[in-house]
């Protein structure tokens, strides 16, 4: 039986190997670029164009999109999905490099900033907002990097045949590893080789949907649109008013769109770019691969409804993977290729996502308040060490199945975009912003996430603590979207206290930087 299993696989074990093979070609011929702790965070701050926006994109699209969120909006929305990957295209990617990348370099260079938390700090003239920006860093991007796994957990186990354990361990060993060894420089070409791998692979994914007996091209679309689950979803609702299609969808929308402008893991793309020719460059390639990638991971998921008309008592999570084996065009040589297009995808975001945690840790805890003269040739390496422990610790939540991957994806987006897309944003374009409007949106953002969650929850019928939080916590998207709102809001009130606390004259660097980038 399991010869006879192996004998069916062999191409798609191929196709894995030459994946993993790949990676760690990259993190060897990557080691020396990330001798230096500046090498090694940021990859020197010269990251061209192609590189910063493959990276930004394939950072943005995790396994938890065309996992989680393709067949959770895809089956409950139908081809209105789709919207949802516009967005993140025009709003996500465009606007958002628009209006951030060319500021952001600037300041962060003339700040020497490496880290979120960091240029937070340089920025207010705090270092208590750069201890709890790190701390909540680190620990919100922990269930985010929890849900990127469990969506490579699941495809692989159903396409590969392992089990779920050893999915997880495997992704686990080869992020640590090219992680460890080459730095913030191996994240970026792996998410440049990652990136093609992506691109294909979704163009080849929805050919191949589109021609399958299930869907039949346009006639499956017609079939979508006619029982309902067309471009237009529906305002009513069975239950309560933000419950309904369309409500979903603009919750959604918003929370993956504008929350991608705060969450660290994007901000430090625009830290490592190496000049504004590279920025322009970055702007219009990160929207095209956003069209391309996110637009066709949510239309793929919206033809689910075609494959399974009634949602899985079990839930959403095998959804994708599912509806690919359904479909009889697909052997394991081209499963293969396309769950290696979710493992890049994934691969990329955990990567991001365990330096970022781990700089925050090792450059804003340690060496910011703990040994303060410690040597970049120290801090690189305890920051390596820090990579392999976030891994870890995410790896072992995934094999716990902590909670649904679409719900800790949108806790963990949610709650940091809420904390710092205020601070951020008004960081950039405005001297007074100060460390007060700062404080408040974090303080607020997680206020509010705690007792929303406990709102929510008690409307849903939770009674006991475990079920109002587990409950609570599925509104997650609502939760995030109007923390976002209030930080935009309570960030310039700062502005009414300590109304003399303009950027400092002393401070030339930034006060140089504002006046160039006018």
């Amino acid at each position: 039986m399991l010869i006879s299993a192996v004998n069916e696989r062999w191409s798609a074990y191929l196709i894995l190997a030459i994946f993993i093979a790949s990676m760690i070609v990259v993190s060897v011929l990557s080691a020396k670029k990330a001798k230096s702790l500046n090498g090694f965070l940021l990859g020197d701050r010269g990251i061209g164009g192609w590189m910063s926006a493959f990276g930004y994109g394939t950072t943005y699209f995790s396994g938890v999109v065309f996992i989680g969120y393709a067949g959770t909006f895809g089956m409950s929305l139908g081809l209105s999905a789709f919207w949802i990957g516009l967005a993140n295209a025009l709003v996500g990617s465009l606007l958002a490099w628009l209006v951030l990348a060319k500021r952001t370099r600037a300041m962060s260079q003339s700040l020497d900033a490496k880290t979120l938390p960091e240029f937070l700090e340089k920025r207010y003239s705090s270092s208590s907002l750069k201890l709890v920006s790190a701390i909540i860093i680190f620990i919100f991007l922990i269930p985010y990097s929890t849900s990127v796994y469990q969506g490579i957990a699941y495809i692989s186990e159903a396409v590969f045949g392992l089990d779920f354990v050893w999915c997880v361990v495997i992704m686990a060993v080869i992020a640590g590893a090219y992680l460890f060894v080459g730095g913030y420089f191996a994240n970026a070409v792996s998410n440049f080789v990652q990136g093609i791998i992506m691109l294909i692979g979704v163009i080849l994914m929805i050919a191949l949907m589109l021609a399958s007996s299930k869907v039949n091209g346009v006639e499956g679309l017609n079939k979508l649109i006619e029982s309902g689950y067309g471009f237009f979803p529906s305002a009513k609702s069975s239950g309560f008013w933000f419950d309904s299609p369309l409500m979903t969808l603009i919750t959604n929308m918003l929370l993956t769109s504008v929350g991608i402008w705060a969450v660290p893991q994007s901000i430090q793309k625009f830290f490592a770019i190496r000049n504004n020719r590279a920025i322009v460059q970055g702007t219009v390639i990160s929207t095209i691969f956003a069209l391309v990638v996110g637009g066709g991971a949510y239309f793929n998921g919206s033809l689910s409804r075609l494959f399974f008309p009634e949602m899985p008592a079990e839930g959403t999570a095998n959804i994708i993977p599912n509806m690919l084996l359904s479909n009889e065009l697909m052997g394991y040589a081209v499963l293969g290729f396309i769950c290696i297009l979710v493992l890049a995808a994934s691969m990329s975001t955990l990567s991001s996502l365990a330096l970022v945690s781990a700089s925050s840790l090792g450059v804003d805890v340690y060496k910011g308040f703990i040994k303060k003269d410690a040597s970049d040739a120290h801090i690189k390496k305890l920051v390596s060490i820090l990579c392999i422990i976030f891994v870890l610790v995410s790896a072992i939540l995934a094999i716990l199945e902590v909670d649904a991957i679409v719900t800790l994806m949108s806790l963990s987006w949610g709650t940091l975009a809420g904390c710092f897309l205020g601070p951020y944003i008004y960081g950039l374009y405005s001297k007074k912003a100060n460390k007060v409007g700062a404080f408040l949106s974090i303080g607020v953002t997680l206020v509010t996430t705690i007792v929303l969650i406990f709102v929510f929850g008690a409307i849903y019928g939770g009674n006991s603590l475990g079920e109002l939080i587990s409950l609570g916590i599925k509104k997650s998207p609502v939760i995030g979207v109007i923390c976002m709102i209030l930080s935009l809001i309570v960030t310039p009130i700062g502005m009414l206290f300590n109304k003399n606390e303009k950027i400092k004259v002393k401070d030339e660097a930034l006060e140089l930087c504002f006046q160039q980038i006018k």
